[in-house]
């Protein structure tokens, strides 16, 4: 594959290369710029974060977790390119030195990046955008302190000039790897259905650096224009199998807040722009985030094979651990909700806030009328080999005054519904205790009792 991008303000060219090669790797052992660390090599700790700039805008992503495919027509900024060329520290970079923001310096420039990627697009919510950096000799108050005093400070022109993704090549089609609209994706895939689909690689890109296995016939699907588009119209909202968590979660916010809420501890903010929701709906896992609050709205899957679509509730997609209701050359082109009054609420049960897959997550979109329960959908994750509704719950709701006596009598429902397992992060009668209790804390926030993790106190 042949690939072209900005690297710290220079136009790079690649001839050749695996496309599928860890642009840490790259950055370390091809250009010297070890600036850029190795921790864990899967996402959790931020020491590899760089900059990136494409038409979508600029954001923080650990260099780990993206392949090589993934940089072309972007740009990329490492920590070396931060301090502007006569040498002048980034504002973030010196107040980082002023508060004594560093100890042994190994995890700094993740947190330079990240901390930078805020000043520009003036995010000031410094404890969730910190959320996928991790120290562990500093401690957070300095780098907290540093990120304060640099939120007021004016961000250089040259990093804005360096995150410029170059002007396409008029006269380069699109590669096999890397096509650059839905239709070639639907032939080549059809062709090819051995391939492997690279969205943003949060999960597969594990599959590379920790199992080392070989992806024979990558296709990245960065360039395929249609997969960024989201649409709202009276009845409905559409996104592209592309758009990246955060694109949904900032969406949400101003539709179901609760879903967006929750999405803040879907991985971190460099997890959250490079994963896609066409990715986390796809690979099926039983523990995936996005597909209880969707199937819980009545979410439904654009699916297609070379020129033939179809449309499928979400939760008749799932058929058992491992299988999905799609055929050999089929992809998801987009995923589509109903407009609705807003009665989401998703609650996700870990054992850290920030950081790690969900032990129980469940979605309730329960609607009242009169007093009376009009509709439920009820869908977890964590409870069995896919997600899934509860569907005996949900009929032991509906119809019945939403009392906290109905809720009480329908807690018993769960076991016709689920037989979860036990495995290292939870037991099964945990997860049924975990499950009962959180139709209850819908209950009792809907009824105005605070339940925020963060915001109940004894």
């Amino acid at each position: 594959m042949d690939i072209s991008f900005r690297l710290n303000g220079e136009l790079v060219s690649l001839t050749d290369v695996d496309p599928t090669r860890s642009v840490l790797d790259f950055l370390r052992e091809d250009k010297g710029l070890t600036g850029t660390k190795e921790g864990c090599n899967e996402g959790d700790c931020g020491a590899c974060s760089a900059l990136v700039g494409d038409a979508g805008g600029v954001r923080a992503q650990n260099t780990c977790l993206m392949m090589l495919g993934h940089l072309d027509g972007r740009a990329l900024v490492t920590v070396e390119g931060l301090a502007a060329p006569d040498g002048t520290p980034h504002p973030v970079q010196q107040a980082l030195v002023d508060h004594h923001g560093s100890q042994c310096g190994f995890c700094t420039p993740g947190f330079a990046v990240t901390l930078a990627a805020g000043h520009l697009s003036s995010d000031h919510d410094i404890k969730t955008l910190l959320g996928g950096n991790l120290c562990r000799c500093t401690g957070y108050a300095p780098i907290l302190r540093a990120a304060e005093a640099a939120a007021t400070e004016t961000s250089p022109p040259h990093l804005k000039d360096a995150l410029e993704a170059p002007r396409p090549d008029a006269s380069k089609e699109a590669g096999p790897a890397c096509p650059g609209a839905v239709d070639a994706l639907a032939t080549l895939y059809a062709d090819h259905p051995e391939a492997t689909l690279i969205g943003g690689a949060t999960e597969v890109a594990l599959d590379v650096n920790k199992a080392l296995k070989d992806l024979p016939f990558p296709i990245f699907l960065g360039q395929v224009r249609e997969f960024d588009k989201i649409e709202i119209t009276e009845d409905k909202i559409t996104f592209g199998a592309g758009a990246s968590i955060e694109t949904l979660r900032r969406i949400m916010a101003g539709h179901h807040p609760g879903f967006a809420e929750m999405l803040t501890r879907f991985g971190s903010a460099q997890v959250r722009a490079a994963g896609t929701i066409g990715g986390n709906v796809a690979n099926g896992s039983p523990i995936a985030e996005t597909p209880p609050p969707l199937i819980a709205l009545g979410a439904e899957l654009h699916l297609r094979h070379r020129d033939a679509r179809r449309n499928l509730p979400l939760e008749q997609y799932y058929v058992a651990y491992g299988q999905q209701d799609r055929r050999d050359g089929e992809f998801i082109e987009a995923v589509s909700i109903p407009r609705q009054k807003d009665r989401l609420r998703s609650y996700k049960i870990a054992r850290r806030f920030d950081q790690d897959i969900c032990t129980v997550l469940g979605a309730f979109n329960i609607h009242v009328n009169v007093g009376k329960v009009l509709s439920a959908r009820i869908a977890f994750g964590g409870m069995a080999g896919v997600v899934k509704r509860a569907e005996a719950v949900e009929r032991a709701l509906i119809g019945r005054p939403w009392t906290r006596e109905t809720v009480a009598a329908a807690l018993d429902a769960f076991e016709t519904d689920f037989a979860p397992i036990s495995d290292l992060r939870a037991g099964a009668d945990y997860r049924r205790e975990v499950a009962r209790n959180l139709l209850l804390r819908y209950w009792h926030e809907d009824q105005g009792t605070p339940v925020a993790v963060m915001g109940v106190t004894p």
